[in-house]
């Protein structure tokens, strides 16, 4: 598989980033339960919305870090609310929820009742407004990469009569989508995927079998999903990918190495930079970014866990930097917590104030390795 060089070099992911969700204030909460009561009207949920988004955003200034997002403040679910808002995809409640690690998240689904596309999106409109409060700082958007819909959703029957006509459309829906969110002045953009982890274990790709696929087969088609959604955005568009073993209450979904798909994530993406979750022993070690082939792909370090308060040793994390730094250059490394601190509205299970604390400390460590100010 081809992967193209960008000439122009990038100055995000920066040093110290973040993967973009935040824990949702007591306020926005209450705001919501009433909405769904009927208490109160749309307007006045967006309302509050717009008021806490203005809040989040200072505090993410304040904390130093560069690119600011929305911290799905609007949403319930990091992926569920934008898959939905896609032609032909419609949400509706399933009978059982998400397994995690000893816990399980509320019953919702997705399925595919039509032909896919982009006609519109509500988080065109959700964009619109944080970048209008951004101010210096990038204002970055974070959708589910299109490998979501592909996993998540069931299909009603005679729709698509095989996976790779599914992702042709997927492919270009997620291209007008990226095609009209350029234009409201978006330049950085970040897929969350949990897909690819479903490859890194044993059980991940029996799972796959199960379901009548080949594990290879459907990774190369994954890869062209997301290629080719980006295939055209225009150079002054970064897109990060981050990839995720899952993240809900401070629990996980799954384990395993990089190293079972690190050929095709790590030389055969052709996105910008790459989140990696990297904070605990289930991700296993760096060995897999010996694969990384080209020296214009940031690798973005998850070594701070955004699942509990407790900060890490800076001098480990540091360490732990100029470990990778033996695969790939320093000056292609980035640090940030391993993923968001609320995947969905539930949130992990930590206080907001350690919250902060754990982005200052990103930033800080960032400072001290990189010398950035």
């Amino acid at each position: 598989m081809s992967v193209t060089t960008k000439k122009n070099v990038k100055r995000a992911p920066f040093k110290g980033d973040h993967v973009g969700s935040f824990l949702r204030p007591e306020r926005l909460k209450a705001a919501r339960t009433k909405r769904a009561n009927g208490e109160i009207t749309e307007q006045e949920l967006r309302q509050i919305e717009d008021e806490e988004i203005v809040k989040l955003v200072e505090k993410q200034k304040e904390a130093g870090v560069k690119a600011v997002t929305d911290g799905d403040f609007r949403r319930s679910w990091w992926h569920f609310d934008f898959l939905e808002g896609l032609d032909g995809v419609e949400g509706y409640e399933a009978d059982s929820g998400l397994k995690f690690d000893g816990v399980e998240t509320k019953a919702r689904g997705i399925k595919i009742t039509g032909k896919v596309g982009f006609t519109d999106h509500v988080m065109i409109e959700h964009f619109r407004f944080l970048k209008g409060i951004a101010g210096d700082s990038v204002a970055k958007l974070t959708i589910p990469s299109p490998n979501m819909l592909f996993f998540r959703a069931k299909r009603e029957e005679g729709i698509y009569e095989s996976d790779e006509v599914l992702v042709d459309d997927l492919v270009t829906a997620y291209q007008g989508f990226i095609e009209r969110i350029y234009e409201e002045g978006c330049r950085y953009l970040q897929l969350d995927d949990t897909s690819w982890a479903t490859f890194f274990s044993e059980e991940g790709r029996a799972s796959i079998e199960e379901k009548g696929h080949n594990p290879e087969k459907v990774a190369e088609l994954c890869a062209r999903a997301i290629n080719e959604s980006i295939a055209n955005r225009p150079e002054d568009m970064l897109v990060t990918m981050h990839i995720c073993r899952g993240n809900f209450r401070s629990t996980f979904m799954t384990s395993g190495s990089y190293e079972a798909l690190s050929e095709t994530i790590f030389g055969g993406l052709d996105v910008d930079g790459l989140f990696l979750e990297f904070d605990d022993d289930r991700s296993g070690g760096f060995e897999p970014l010996r694969h990384v082939n080209r020296t214009d792909l940031s690798i973005v370090l998850g070594l701070i866990t955004s699942k509990f308060g407790e900060l890490e040793d800076p001098e480990k994390v540091k360490a732990r930097i100029q470990e990778a730094a033996s695969y790939v250059s320093l000056d292609q490394l980035c640090l940030s917590p391993q993923c968001g601190f609320a995947s969905t509205e539930e949130g992990n299970e930590i206080t907001e104030e350690q919250q902060w604390a754990k982005v200052r400390h990103v930033v800080n460590i960032a400072e001290e390795v990189w010398q950035e100010g």
